[in-house]
């Protein structure tokens, strides 16, 4: 006879467990659904081509800081080597008086205004008109001098403190925009390490596209000047070499580092950072381009190059690339520059 017992019910742990688990799996496809999909190589190279132009901007920032760093440097140098000229000078002069007081004690005694002064601040000293009229001629002479010396002395060494206050600001800035460029580059490479061999190898490829260190058919156009002709040459000369940020050659260069360096070399200096190089001519149309003279790229004019030729420029492009040809038409030009000289 068949058993009519009904099914055991399922226990409540049982049924906790199966819930718990059910819930578990529908949050998973929901996050599942929802993650962000991996970008796809395409969008990983406009990433970093963004990043890299960031880093360009950044870095002109901090070629500008540096070179106000590197002046302000100077600055402070030549008047700390000043002061210790003057302070020679001035000890020199104390010296003098020393050697009066000394000779008048073998005399038979100092003389109470030279005593004073020796005792006191010159400064002090010189202000009791009526003293002066103690001294001869010749030793109210000297300790006028001394006192000039000592104002120009102590001048100097408030003008260096002062350019010393300014150049440890400008060091800090320095410092900030150096991390503000590693930052950046950093997250760049972090990008392309996220991809797989093949597609790091479809970006180089895509990276190699009309852009070439070989030297392409540049036309026959006259350069704008012998200065830009030699200024050309002298970048041609360094083709291949790695664009490093802060650069100035001769073996690695960023993008304004190269065009200074280059126009060096034809004896013309030019600003350092391409803000300042953009104002140093007059502003030419493309069509008005003759070889050697600067091109601008980008709205906000961070990356500048060498006008080649038959619509060409050589320039340093971004970290990982090194100088090189490109199409002009490849970034947004903006205006070129004659320089003169």
């Amino acid at each position: 006879m068949a058993s009519h017992r009904r099914p055991k019910p399922a226990s409540r742990t049982r049924v906790t467990l199966l819930t718990a688990t059910a819930a578990a799996a529908v949050a998973l496809s929901t996050q599942a659904a929802n993650a962000d999909p991996k970008p796809s190589t395409s969008d990983v190279k406009s990433q970093v081509d963004d990043l890299n132009q960031q880093a360009e901007t950044a870095t002109q920032q901090y070629d500008g800081i540096k070179a106000q760093h590197d002046q302000l440097q100077q600055q402070v140098n030549d008047l700390q080597n000043k002061v210790a000229r003057e302070q020679a000078a001035l000890n020199k002069l104390v010296d003098n008086i020393g050697a009066l007081a000394a000779s008048q004690y073998r005399d038979g005694g100092i003389d109470p205004s030279v005593q004073l002064f020796l005792s006191s601040n010159p400064s002090d000293f010189l202000d009791k008109a009526s003293t002066l009229d103690q001294l001869s001629g010749k030793q109210a002479d000297e300790l006028k001098q001394i006192e000039q010396q000592k104002r120009v002395l102590d001048q100097e060494r408030t003008e260096a403190a002062s350019k010393l206050a300014q150049l440890d600001s400008v060091q800090t800035q320095l410092e900030q925009k150096k991390k503000d460029v590693q930052q950046k580059l950093s997250k760049a490479q972090d990008l392309l390490n996220s991809l797989t061999a093949q597609q790091r190898a479809s970006i180089d490829q895509s990276n190699r596209a009309s852009r070439d260190t070989q030297r392409p058919n540049l036309g026959n156009s006259p350069a704008a000047s012998q200065r830009a002709a030699a200024a050309l040459a002298a970048a041609e000369g360094v083709i291949g070499a790695p664009y490093q940020w802060g650069g100035t050659g001769p073996s690695t260069f960023d993008c304004s580092g190269l065009t200074s360096w280059a126009y060096a070399q034809a004896g013309v200096s030019i600003p350092r950072t391409t803000w300042d190089q953009a104002n140093i001519g007059p502003h030419l149309s493309m069509d008005q381009l003759q070889p050697g003279d600067l091109v601008l790229f980008f709205g906000d004019l961070h990356h500048v190059g060498l006008y080649a030729g038959n619509g060409m420029v050589l320039h340093a492009p971004h970290t990982g690339a090194s100088v090189r040809f490109e199409s002009i038409n490849d970034m947004p030009f903006q205006f070129g520059v004659r320089v003169g000289g």
